[in-house]
């Protein structure tokens, strides 16, 4: 079991539950439009917790559903929502949901919240910080509670970040950089969980690897909430255009071999970071797999 119960609806996962390193990515959905690819998901996560990573984190907005269905088919690694946007589901059902999950595997299941970005919750998207600070007191209020200890805050400003220290585990920032890990970590104190999202390019052709990452990247070079942080760190609006500039690149994401991979990875824990999950980028034709081979690869390098 990686968490424990501390009571009626008050699951704590600690912190060392989530190991050092995870795998983040937004295809281990298996509701909705992705039911047809279930199969392939529970075979690949079954895999992904033979392999050794301390959690599996399910991106692009996933429901309780989707990480349940990780849940059935892992034994032992933790599973978080990275993130579940709270525009998108009720926290009296997500609440419910959750209680629901933890009868079956209690302590395997973290929910990550988030508020998202405008342009993803159009007609919705107002005032994000009291909306989550709403949105947590209603979990707190809600028949079967969801505890502080088990949930996270995709945080990447000082007052979310300081939100997700007060109010949960801590916080699951995305698309940062070893500097913003620092700060991150500074702000947050020293007993919040800090678990950055990190993107690799297992590819050393240097020119090949930054085109599937710019390809990644223009998208949330749209998006204000990411943009912003950037600027806060340092980068300019130069550093936007054409997808990306190469220093943009080589802060946002790891171009190379396992070994650099690795030293990454070692550089976001030396700033702070308790976990790191790796999201792996397969090259812009094979957008929409399961990089299965990377995340060999890399918990072979990775994972004792």
């Amino acid at each position: 079991m990686t968490g424990e119960t501390a009571g009626p609806n008050m699951t704590v996962i600690n912190r060392e539950a989530f190991g050092r390193v995870g795998i983040w990515s937004p295809a281990l959905k298996t509701t909705g439009d992705a039911s047809a690819r279930r199969g392939e998901v529970e075979e690949a996560v079954a895999e992904l917790d033979e392999l050794g990573y301390g959690t599996i984190w399910l991106g692009g907005s996933p429901s309780v559903a989707d990480a349940a269905a990780v849940v059935a088919a892992t034994r032992r690694t933790t599973v978080a929502t990275g993130i579940l946007s709270i525009w998108q589901y009720p926290a009296q059902d997500v609440a419910e949901q959750v209680a629901q999950l933890d009868e079956r595997a209690p302590g395997r299941f973290v929910l990550g919240l988030g508020a998202s970005h405008e342009a993803l919750a159009p007609g919705r998207y107002a005032k994000p910080y009291s909306t989550m600070v709403a949105y947590l007191d209603d979990l707190d209020a809600a028949r079967h509670p969801v505890s502080a200890g088990q949930r996270v805050l995709a945080a990447l400003g000082p007052k979310m970040l300081k939100l997700s220290a007060e109010r949960t585990l801590g916080a699951h920032p995305y698309l940062v950089t070893v500097d913003h890990v620092a700060q991150a970590r500074t702000t947050l104190g020293p007993k919040a969980l800090l678990a950055p999202e990190l993107k690799v390019v297992l590819d050393t052709d240097r020119e090949s690897a930054g085109a599937t990452a710019r390809n990644v990247l223009g998208m949330y070079l749209q998006l204000p909430n990411y943009t912003s942080n950037l600027l806060r760190l340092g980068f300019t609006e130069d550093d936007f255009a054409s997808g990306g500039s190469d220093r943009l690149l080589d802060a946002l994401f790891v171009r190379g071999d396992v070994e650099q991979v690795k030293e990454r990875v070692a550089a976001f824990h030396a700033a702070g970071a308790d976990h790191v999950a790796l999201q792996a980028l397969p090259p812009a034709d094979r957008a929409t797999e399961l990089p299965r081979d990377d995340w060999r690869e890399l918990a072979a390098a990775l994972l004792d």
